[in-house]
């Protein structure tokens, strides 16, 4: 365990706690500060703080970061649908029900795993556990994902995710039919205050926009596209159950009995774009609806 010790000066007034320390430490990602901040670890004048914390001139912050843990995440030699590849960047056409990354208790069969096995020049800004990931989509959601083979293009894709001007459409069926022809919806997200697992429309919570449009209608369903604004956990299945309309296999915010045999959510990220880290100029990446999702929409137009 390190121990450090830091005082506000004039500059950094007004400042959040985790912004502080991750100006402190320019080698250490953001998220993996708030996570040690989340932990207790972070004192100011003798007082556990949380990460939103505004500092105040002459605070005295006291912080202790553990020891690495040695993991060793093994290469397995599982295929790829790779949509594109560099030197820099690789973007991948993730498949239902394959986990992004390693996490406590599932240490195999991840993407992380596949990737370490096809390509060893992966960015290390996010650990051994998320070597060259930028962001995430969840276990149960499959298409476009876009990963880092070295830590400048890992920044150059982080900073497009903050400013949200990496393009990123997905394809959803939801429960009921839609009126609207498109909407937008505009409300926070964070933990759900009882159920830590999952995530919910919060006032304290993280601003989450999403725009939508309708692609079809169908008796009891409707296919939507919806782009993201922002990038927050389940962003796209809280937003439209919030408005009546939970995602067809969400058991999780949608209905708990569930009329087709699938795995989980019906949800795709059909459409990826960004600028590339050293070209600088705009590519965008369409991935193919996967066979359960087209079986599914020619069965409801049948």
């Amino acid at each position: 365990m390190e121990k450090f010790e830091f005082n506000v000066g004039e500059d950094s007034v007004g400042t959040r706690l985790d912004v502080f320390i991750s100006n402190e430490f320019e080698h250490k990602s953001r998220s993996y500060i708030q996570k040690i901040i989340e932990g207790e670890t972070a004192i100011v004048n003798g007082k556990s703080r949380k990460s939103n914390f505004k500092l105040k001139l002459e605070d005295k912050i006291t912080l202790e970061i553990p020891d690495p843990i040695e993991l060793n995440v093994k290469a397995e030699d599982i295929p790829l649908d790779i949509l594109y590849e560099d030197s820099d960047v690789i973007v991948i056409n993730k498949p239902q029900d394959m986990v992004v990354h390693p996490a406590p208790g599932n240490y195999t069969g991840t993407l992380v795993n596949a990737l370490l096995n096809h390509c060893t020049d992966l960015s290390g800004i996010n650990g051994v556990l998320r070597p060259g990931i930028v962001h995430r989509i969840d276990k149960d959601t499959s298409g476009a994902l876009v990963v880092a083979k070295n830590d400048i293009a890992h920044n150059c894709l982080a900073a497009q995710l903050k400013d949200h001007s990496m393009t990123r459409s997905y394809l959803a069926l939801v429960e009921g039919v839609i009126k609207d022809d498109k909407g937008t919806i505009d409300a926070p997200i964070g933990r759900h205050p009882k159920d830590r697992i999952k995530m919910a429309i919060v006032e304290s919570g993280k601003r989450a926009v999403t725009h939508f449009k309708v692609i079809e209608r169908f008796d009891s369903y409707t296919l939507v596209e919806c782009n993201l604004e922002t990038g927050r956990t389940h962003q796209i299945r809280v937003h439209m159950a919030k408005i009546g309309h939970p995602l067809v296999g969400d058991s999780v915010y949608g209905f708990k009995k569930q009329k087709f045999n699938l795995k989980g959510q019906v949800l795709h990220a059909k459409k990826l774009g960004f600028i590339h880290p050293t070209t600088h100029k705009y590519i965008e990446f369409i991935s193919p609806l996967p066979e359960y999702f087209t079986q599914l929409l020619n069965k409801l137009k049948s």
